[in-house]
C-alpha cells in the first residue's frame, strides 16, 4: 500500500509503503523507455498536467540511480560530487506520468544560502504541485537515521501527502543483516517495519515494488 497521509496508526507515522497490496502485474508496472526531459526549473515551473511522482532524499542517497534504474534508461545525471541537481528536473514517462527529481538535502559543502534556497525549492513544490501523487522518500540504508530524513517524513504526513519510504544500497549489506538493518531504520523513522522496501539500483532489489507503487497511483 502507499499511505495516503492520513493519521498515524499504531503510533507511527501514515508515512510509509508497505511490500503487499498494489494488486498489479510486475510486468505492467515496467516502463517501455519512452522518457523525455521536460526541463530543469528552481522557481517557475510548467502547468501541470499528467499525475508526478517526487524523489526526495540527502544528496548522497542514490537518488539519481534509482530514478534511472526505476525508468529504465539514463535520464538522471550520477554525479560523483554530491549536491549537484540544484533545480527541480522533470521527466515524462510513457506519456503516462511525471518524475520529479528534487534536489538532495543536507550536503554540507554548500553556502548556507544554497542549502535555504534548496530547501524553499523543495517545500514549494510540494506543498503546491496539484498533481502530486507520491513522494517516494529515500534513505541509505547503509548509515544510521537522519533526522532531516525523519523531518520529511513527519511533514509529508502533516500535509497529508501520500509517501512511500525505500531505503536504498541493500547490496552493500549482507544477506543476513537486511532485515534488521530495515527495521531499526522503520523503527527509527516511526513506518511500520513491513513499510520499509529495500532497493538496490545495481541488483534490481526491490524495483519492481516500487514500480508497482507509482503504477498504483498514477494510472
Amino acid at each position: 500500500m502507499v499511505a495516503r497521509g492520513g493519521p498515524p496508526r499504531d503510533g507511527r507515522s501514515g508515512v510509509a509503503g508497505a511490500r503487499v497490496g498494489f494488486g498489479l502485474d510486475a510486468r505492467m508496472a515496467k516502463p517501455t523507455g519512452r522518457t523525455r526531459f521536460l526541463g530543469s526549473f528552481v522557481d517557475v515551473l510548467p502547468e501541470p498536467t499528467l499525475p508526478e511522482v517526487a524523489f526526495a532524499g540527502r544528496s548522497n542517497v542514490g537518488k539519481s540511480s534509482a530514478i534511472n534504474a526505476l525508468i529504465g534508461m539514463t535520464v538522471a545525471r550520477v554525479a560523483k560530487t554530491p549536491g549537484r541537481t540544484q533545480a527541480i528536473n522533470l521527466f515524462v514517462v510513457d506519456e503516462t506520468w511525471v518524475a520529479a527529481d528534487l534536489p538532495g538535502y543536507g550536503y554540507a559543502k554548500v553556502s548556507k544560502s544554497m542549502r535555504e534556497g534548496w530547501k524553499g525549492l523543495i517545500e514549494g513544490y510540494l506543498g503546491t504541485r496539484p498533481t502530486l501523487r507520491l513522494v517516494v522518500c529515500l534513505v541509505d540504508a547503509r548509515v544510521p537515521p537522519q533526522e532531516m530524513d525523519t523531518g520529511l517524513l513527519y511533514g509529508l504526513n502533516d500535509a497529508r501527502i501520500p509517501a512511500l519510504v525505500v531505503a536504498t544500497k541493500v547490496d552493500a549489506i549482507s544477506r543476513t543483516r537486511r532485515a534488521d538493518t530495515l527495521r531499526a531504520l522503520a523503527q527509527a523513522h516511526n513506518v511500520h517495519p513491513d513499510a520499509m522496501i529495500g532497493f538496490s539500483a545495481h541488483e534490481g532489489i526491490g524495483k519492481e515494488e516500487v514500480l508497482k507503487a507509482i503504477r498504483s497511483v498514477t494510472r
